[in-house]
């Protein structure tokens, strides 16, 4: 568990934001959730912004969180960190020219706002989209298996463009101030409830090849995102966030004979290891996976 932190925290009320600002609240953190829809969850304070517009988030940046911050008499306390959720989370919600801009210009307002406020702790969501599978037109392979963070990230849509673009943003926002700023690559989110997809998952894998297969417990995502918080020094970095195994109940022999039968595999995988790799935050930010999917769900193959 990382030292408790003020954590402004944008995109808090989204799919994957929601179970997140959860996990981080209940391991003692101060929580503030920036977002155009409120949360209404107990012990997370709420701020509404608009992220495109600049001047809002840096005056959201230096705001007190609640009335209770008024009482020291000592004026707004800083924030210790920032971690940006906040997103058009997919293609085909808003026009392409929108989602785009929402995105590159949100992050690169609250990147900014945070270096040029001192805050040397940033977090941001970038995506799986970034490896060019997900939403590309046609069937799409990648060009290497497993996905690792050194690939070529080489979307061909608007979504995973943008994302590529955050990650530029964040790099070159380290590079000036010193600062650590992780980009993570998140997995498909599924919530708790959303395990009864999983018996389609295995009658129909086709449905998991644009994901590679991946998937991320939103709590298991809690616990990344505070792993990141706690460790320091880390400078510029990507991890991909997923889960350790893939999310059909097939071996990687059976998904790479089916799936991708001509992809080149970089090194020998175990059985059931997950194909969107997540051994970077294993062993730099020692994650342990809480919520494997056959927890909740029985697999047909044994």
């Amino acid at each position: 568990m990382s030292k408790p932190k003020r954590v402004f925290f944008t995109g808090g009320s989204g799919k994957a934001g929601r179970h997140v600002v959860r996990y981080l609240r209940d391991r003692g953190h101060r929580v503030v959730n920036i977002d155009l829809a409120a949360l209404n969850e107990p012990g997370i304070d709420q701020l509404t912004v608009d992220i495109t517009d600049s001047g809002e988030v840096f005056n959201a940046m230096t705001s007190y969180a609640n009335f209770d911050e008024l009482e020291p008499g000592t004026g707004v306390p800083r924030f210790d960190a920032v971690v940006h959720f906040a997103a058009v989370p997919r293609i085909l919600i808003r026009p392409d020219n929108e989602m785009f801009r929402v995105n590159v210009m949100g992050t690169y307002n609250v990147i900014e706002a945070a270096v040029k406020l001192g805050i040397t702790k940033i977090v941001f969501a970038s995506s799986e989209t970034t490896y060019g599978v997900c939403f590309a037109d046609g069937v799409v392979d990648p060009t290497v298996l497993p996905l690792e963070e050194d690939y070529d990230v080489d979307p061909m849509d608007s979504y995973g463009l943008s994302k590529v673009v955050n990650e530029q943003t964040g790099r070159a926002f380290q590079r000036r101030s010193g600062f650590d700023i992780y980009a993570l690559r998140i997995g498909n989110v599924i919530e708790p409830h959303e395990y009864d997809r999983f018996p389609g998952f295995f009658a129909n894998p086709q449905v998991r090849r644009r994901n590679v297969f991946c998937y991320i417990d939103a709590r298991d995502l809690g616990q990344i995102v505070d792993l990141c918080l706690a460790r320091d020094g880390l400078g510029f970095q990507i991890f991909n966030a997923g889960n350790d195994t893939n999310s059909v109940d097939l071996p990687n022999t059976e998904i790479l004979r089916r799936f991708f039968p001509d992809v080149p595999v970089s090194r020998a995988l175990g059985e059931h290891e997950a194909l969107f790799s997540n051994a970077k935050i294993r062993q730099v930010l020692g994650f342990v996976e809480q919520h494997d999917w056959r927890k909740y769900v029985k697999p047909i193959n044994g």
